[in-house]
Formats: structure tokens, C-alpha cells, sequence
């Protein structure tokens, strides 16, 4: 039985809505897998659809600030618990953004559970970053075809300090204008191993990237990684 990969996306800034359906039709075509693609609506307050969560063998997230209903986060929790892997792109460390008085304010600290960390802040939506690997992960499995290095649109993230189970392989230097005077190097790729999950996040995923085979085949490797182990 084919593998299924289950999309949920929702966001409001970097066009996924585009993006992340053209990367779920190449995983059918290339690699014979079963997607379902599900999409935000109501002003990202709602993702019809969580039921496919229940057999899926790999959640692939873009959101960002979404305030889901309580039977939908459910199907989320269940699929979290079940230590199934994740791969997250970008603002998925910010998925949630609940009032401070909701009952699944907790949601809003997904980020650090799912993917080590939450977001911080970043050096300015005028500004670039320059990726490359990690010194001794030049030829790790989630870097193989990817052209390195690479001058990216996504401004830098700040993602400090990760924890023990992450492992970076790619890391970020912000270049171009930005607001800050201070800027720091940062993790942009890794891996997160624990509770028998395999997780693969990236900052990645400005509109501009999925025009570059480098980054879809990062993000291609990462899905095998996570799925397969390579």
C-alpha cells in the first residue's frame, strides 16, 4: 500500500496555498505515494478535512497563526502522540496564535514540541540569507544533489537555542538590508530525533525557493529522511 502524506496548510504570507500542492502532486507522480492536501479557510480558523490524519504516514505543515477548533486539534494531538514523523516548512514553528485566555493557548507552543523550537524573530523582510552546511554534514543523505552554497529570498530566522534531540545541517547568514545591527548565524535545516519520532524542519519556504532545485530537493530528501530514514 502506497505511503500517505497528508498537507495541511495555512497561511496568509507566503503564498503555500501555491506552493505546497505542485511538491504533493510530485510525490504522486515520482515516488507513488497517496496525498491529501488540506487547505486553511474561514481567516485560517479552520482545516476541513483532519480526518485524513488517521492513516497518514508522514504530516507535511506550512501554517502560521491559525486558530483551529478544538475537534480538529484533536485529530492533530492524536496524530502527535502517535510519534508518526513530521516534516514542517518555515512559519510551522508559529502554526498557532491563540489568545492568551483560549482553552488551546498551549497550541501556541507547537513549534518547540513538533520542531524543537519556536520562532523568535527575524533580521527583516528585506534582507536575503546565504545557506550552508554545517561543517562535517557536507555529505549527509539530506544534502545530496543540493547545490551549495545558496543564496536564498527567506530572510533568517532566529531559532536559538535548539535542543539535544535537533541536529542542524544547514545553517543561514542574513545579508542585505535589515533592521538589526547584531546579526547571528542560525540553523535553517534540521533534524529532530526523540520519543521515536523523525521530524525535518527549514526556515525555507519563500515563494521564490520553489522556483530552485536545490531547495525542493532539500525538502524532497528531507521527506524521504523522515519517512524512510534516507
Amino acid at each position: 500500500m502506497p505511503k500517505h502524506a497528508v498537507f495541511l496548510i495555512g497561511e496568509n504570507e507566503y503564498k503555500s496555498e501555491r506552493t505546497m500542492p505542485p511538491i504533493a502532486h510530485e510525490l504522486i507522480q515520482k515516488r507513488g505515494m497517496s496525498v491529501s492536501v488540506l487547505t486553511a479557510k474561514q481567516g485560517l480558523k479552520s482545516l476541513p478535512g483532519m480526518g485524513a490524519l488517521d492513516d497518514a504516514d508522514l504530516l507535511v505543515a506550512y501554517l502560521r497563526f491559525t486558530q483551529l477548533p478544538g475537534e480538529q486539534l484533536e485529530k492533530l494531538r492524536a496524530y502527535l502522540d502517535s510519534c508518526r514523523p513530521i516534516v514542517g516548512l518555515r512559519t510551522s514553528t508559529h502554526a498557532f496564535r491563540y489568545p492568551g485566555d483560549s482553552e488551546h493557548v498551549e497550541w501556541n507552543n507547537f513549534g518547540a514540541e513538533a520542531f524543537g523550537t519556536n520562532w523568535k524573530f527575524h533580521y527583516g523582510g528585506g534582507s536575503n540569507s546565504i545557506v550552508y552546511p554545517v561543517p562535517g554534514a557536507e555529505n549527509d543523505p539530506l544534502l545530496k544533489d543540493v547545490g551549495l552554497p545558496l543564496r536564498v529570498r527567506s530572510w533568517l530566522y532566529y531559532v536559538h537555542p535548539l535542543p539535544d534531540s535537533c541536529k542542524p545541517v544547514l545553517l543561514g547568514s542574513s545579508v542585505g538590508p535589515s533592521g538589526r545591527e547584531e546579526r547571528e548565524v542560525n540553523p535553517v535545516a534540521w533534524t529532530k530525533t526523540d520519543a521515536d519520532r523523525r521530524v525535518f524542519y527549514t526556515s525555507l519556504g519563500h515563494p521564490e525557493e520553489f522556483e530552485l532545485p536545490s531547495f525542493r530537493q532539500l525538502l524532497f530528501n528531507g521527506i524521504d529522511w523522515a519517512l524512510n530514514g534516507g
